[in-house]
């Protein structure tokens, strides 16, 4: 199938982050678009892939911003996605560092069952809308459907604080893990779904327990670790950037492993089994790709991922 004629499908929360840096002079928020899918659908829709996305937001003031960031960023906004009743927000607290800690006000009901694009070669979901009902059950089912024509992408992205009892979290999440041909997963989030248990080790479990062809662990400044299930592993050094904050960094991540994989064609029916076959050499190429549009977000105030021309394309 033609690049023109192939297309990635999102699945997950678009949010208002009211963002509050104690660096600033004032202490009112300031109203950024985000959520972590939608971070991830607009990363790869800049980077010239056509993207869907399925959200949850309303017609109102934040939803309007909401719209308007995406298109702007050329991503499609699925049909029924702006029938909530209210756009959520998440307040944005950052420390002195530029880490972000969360507070929501969202729900997630999306219209079921989610309708797949036939020219979907890449479906990704992750954080909220993944485990969050009553949604969660129709962005499974979508997600296992799936896999059936697409390489299917996934970040659990943990909100602890929206997520609830980790027991209650963490075979949900298992579930999209088992369903997975990529996983992109925090050293934070893996330290809350298996406490005591060195976070590459849980990764690393996943690949044993369910297959999974590609895991990558993003480890902050130490940098991302990768490997595959038939046992290849790269480590990735960071560059040494100045970091204005962390906001939205995963998902640009995100967003680059998934461009990253589209360019070599790494994608669609089976390509999962090609990923899990990757060289030393590729799969290191593959992660430094993404770091790099990561160490070029952190850069910058909020989820703003780059554009191709802006890395010379």
């Amino acid at each position: 199938m033609p690049d023109q004629a192939r297309s990635a499908l999102v699945m997950g929360e678009a949010l208002v982050d009211l963002v509050i840096d104690p660096r600033q002079n004032s202490s009112e928020p300031v109203a950024v678009p985000g959520g972590s899918p939608a971070n991830v659908a607009i990363a790869i829709s800049r980077l010239g892939i056509p993207v869907d996305l399925v959200a949850w937001f309303g017609k109102d003031l934040y939803g309007d911003m909401m719209r308007g960031h995406l298109e702007e960023s050329n991503v499609n906004v699925a049909s029924g996605t702006d029938l909530a009743p209210f756009t959520p927000t998440a307040e944005a607290h950052l420390d002195q560092n530029g880490a972000a800690t969360y507070t929501f006000n969202l729900e997630w009901d999306p219209p079921a069952p989610i309708d797949i694009p036939d020219r979907a070669a890449v479906v990704h979901t992750g954080s909220i809308g993944a485990v969050l009902q009553p949604g969660t059950d129709a962005v499974l089912e979508a997600f296992i459907r799936a896999r059936e024509q697409a390489l299917t992408t996934y970040d659990p992205n943990a909100r602890p604080s929206l997520m609830g009892d980790v027991d209650v979290a963490r075979p949900i999440i298992e579930s999209f893990v088992s369903n997975s041909d990529v996983v992109k997963v925090s050293d934070e989030d893996l330290g809350w779904l298996y406490p005591g248990t060195p976070a590459v080790d849980a990764a690393r479990a996943w690949t044993e327990r369910f297959q999974v062809p590609l895991v990558v662990v993003t480890r902050g400044k130490e940098g991302p670790i990768a490997w595959t299930s038939s046992g290849v592993e790269v480590s990735v050094i960071p560059a040494e950037v100045k970091v204005i904050d962390t906001v939205g960094a995963g998902d640009t991540f995100m967003g680059g492993l998934i461009d990253a994989l589209w360019r070599r064609d790494l994608v669609g029916r089976g390509a999962g089994e090609a990923i899990s076959l990757l060289s030393e050499e590729q799969l290191a190429e593959i992660i430094e790709d993404a770091s790099r549009m990561a160490d070029i977000v952190v850069q910058r105030r909020g989820a703003n991922p780059p554009w191709a021309h802006e890395i010379g394309r």
